[in-house]
């Protein structure tokens, strides 16, 4: 062992150390590691800094900028709805739901790209379901470095060690050859989380602590919407049909306000916010408030042409990524009080609609539109969220109280969601296929986000996560550093010294273990590439099938739970969790030598010895 191997030990030790104590940031240390590594005189500044041009830096940077656009178009969010539509309740089954998902759209796109974008749909499930985002942060990074053994293209590792048995004259894996093995460890991963996710309780004091934000179901509450709001459909021989709503005068006279319209178009539902000019279409349905919840309308309905129809939960939370709520107050220099509401004219100057008078900490009975309005009173405000957000800059009239938590789940491009999906799914054709190179793929994803206004310049920059890439940057050398001193050449011999004569399940064990253990100081492409020929030649050397010693080493390489550096799919994850490096090892270690006992023990049965 060199001088030059110590250092690189000695650094890497030190590094590991302050990972552990989560002090400085992760992202503090690997540029600290930046720093040292060309003083030890190893390596050069270029190699040193080489992370920042390696594709797969740039592929996670991509995929940042891919996933806010899926959240941009409210793609992300819906997906969030269909997972809370199936959970229910039941944080047991969104669980399931979540790992499933990922796993399965992870094995035939990059498993850091699925997490990426699964990360704002769980934390916004996570705020609707009153969950901490630890519960499910976790499983979701597991769930995608599990969907890397589900086929042949769902991780680089994969292709390497197929490539390697191709070099060595034998006929590589199959696209499905690791499916039965993977299914197998999903099964087991689903069946761990549910376990050990009270391990994930968070113990901080910025989570536990925290007071839970507004929500539109809040507010509705609190100003008494729930027994005002109704669902209209216009019929065809409708006297509505065709005019505009400020010449129906519909508040005026029969005390119907109504606040937007759900129209069918095509193969969708758009949802217009209701403004005087508004023409209504037969078919059309009204999102109505009601002046009050006794009047009797059944009569009006009749006259008016309209069909009620079955509200199963408040309109505002269904359609939460669009029409907004928003308190509002009157500051000391406003010139409103004394007005009444129907002289505010809401929604001709500001595209918004009063809903809602609360006095002295009490909602009013119904909307009274000729109630004068005093300086102590609070307005709910309906409409859209980009309408409510300009609100917030007239102070001298208005001042916006409070904002509810579905403000972050704000969809500003929702119409350009089919172009997001078309822009997703041309990505992961690309990958699949493999006509250009991953990270080609990604970068044309988002060259076509932009083209089709999914996504804007700025939006993008800050989409990026930086200190992902840095922690991630950070490390790629030593990998470069274990090469040059012989560290990774004196592990091997040591490894293959270790095996000697025992039988083909413990080499398989062993095999496992040491591909585990070496992907926790460089990336797990690296460690296949060294790994697959060791497993090869040592099969062959025994007399053999080479085949199950290289998918070990496939299944190995993905098996990366143990610490939150040991794949860019758990560094992903340490924030948005807030998780500290022990988190990981006291869930990561266990889970990671049930997988071990799985596959030494299926892999045999798929590829026999």
């Amino acid at each position: 062992m060199n001088l030059d191997l110590l250092m690189v030990l000695g650094l890497l030790a030190v590094a590991v150390t302050l990972f552990i104590l989560n002090r400085p940031r992760m992202d503090v240390v690997a540029l600290l590691v930046m720093v040292a590594l060309p003083l030890t005189g190893v390596l050069d500044i270029q190699h040193t800094l080489a992370g920042f041009s390696d594709p797969s830096v740039v592929l996670i940077a991509a995929l940042f900028v891919i996933g806010d656009g899926l959240v941009r178009t409210g793609i992300a969010y819906r997906l969030g709805d269909w997972l809370v539509a199936r959970a229910g309740s039941s944080e047991t089954r969104l669980l399931v739901l979540l790992m499933l998902a990922a796993a399965g759209l992870g094995s035939v796109m990059s498993s850091t790209g699925v997490v990426a974008i699964f990360i704002p749909v769980a934390l916004g499930v996570a705020a609707r379901l009153k969950i901490p985002p630890a519960r499910l942060m976790m499983p979701l990074a597991f769930a995608g470095l599990i969907s890397g053994m589900l086929t042949l293209v769902a991780t680089a590792p994969n292709l390497v060690v197929h490539s390697e048995l191709r070099r060595a004259g034998l006929d590589g894996f199959g696209f499905f050859s690791l499916t039965p093995v993977g299914l197998a460890v999903l099964a087991l991963g689903v069946l761990y989380m549910l376990a050990t996710r009270r391990w994930l309780t968070p113990r901080g004091r910025d989570q536990a602590d925290a007071a839970p934000r507004l929500t539109l179901t809040d507010l509705a509450t609190a100003y008494d919407l729930n027994q005002r709001e109704r669902r209209l459909r216009v019929r065809p021989d409708s006297p509505l049909a065709r005019q505009a709503l400020n010449e129906l005068e519909l508040r005026k006279q029969y005390g119907i306000n109504v606040i937007a319209v759900e129209r069918q178009q095509r193969f969708r539902t758009l949802l217009l916010m209701a403004t005087g000019n508004t023409l209504l279409e037969p078919g059309d349905v009204l999102l109505v408030d009601l002046a009050s919840p006794a009047i009797g309308l059944l009569g009006a309905y009749q006259e008016l042409g309209l069909e009620p129809l079955p509200l199963t939960a408040s309109y505002y939370s269904l359609h939460a990524h669009q029409l907004g709520l928003a308190e509002v107050a009157f500051p000391p220099e406003s010139s409103l009080p004394g007005k009444t509401i129907q002289a505010l004219g809401f929604r001709t100057r500001h595209k918004l609609n009063v809903v809602g008078l609360r006095r002295q900490g009490r909602a009013l009975d119904g909307l009274l539109v000729d109630e004068k309005l005093k300086t102590s009173d609070t307005l709910l405000v309906a409409g859209d969220w980009r309408a409510i957000h300009q609100l917030q800059g007239k102070s001298r009239d208005f001042l916006v109280l409070s904002l509810p938590a579905e403000v972050d789940e704000v969809a500003p491009t929702a119409r350009k969601a089919p172009y997001a999906l078309l822009s997703l799914a041309v990505m992961i054709v690309l990958m699949v296929s493999g006509l250009v190179p991953n990270v080609m793929a990604a970068l044309i994803g988002c060259l076509l986000m932009g083209a089709f206004r999914c996504i804007d310049l700025d939006s993008a920059y800050r989409a990026i996560h930086w200190p992902t890439l840095v922690l991630i940057v950070g490390m790629l050398p030593f990998a470069q550093a274990l090469q040059q001193t012989g560290g990774i050449d004196l592990a091997v011999k040591g490894l293959v010294a270790l095996l000697g004569n025992a039988g083909p399940y413990a080499m398989l064990a062993c095999l496992f273990a040491a591909t585990s253990l070496i992907g926790l100081f460089i990336s797990n492409t690296a460690t296949a590439v060294l790994m697959a020929p060791v497993a090869i030649g040592t099969a062959q050397q025994l007399g053999l099938s080479p085949y199950p010693f290289a998918m070990i080493v496939a299944l190995a390489a993905s098996a990366a739970f143990m610490t939150p550096i040991s794949s860019p799919v758990n560094t992903l994850v340490v924030g948005p969790g807030q998780y500290r490096f022990g988190d990981f090892v006291r869930v990561g270690v266990p889970f990671t030598v049930l997988v071990m006992i799985v596959s030494v023990f299926m892999v045999p049965l798929v590829f026999p010895l």
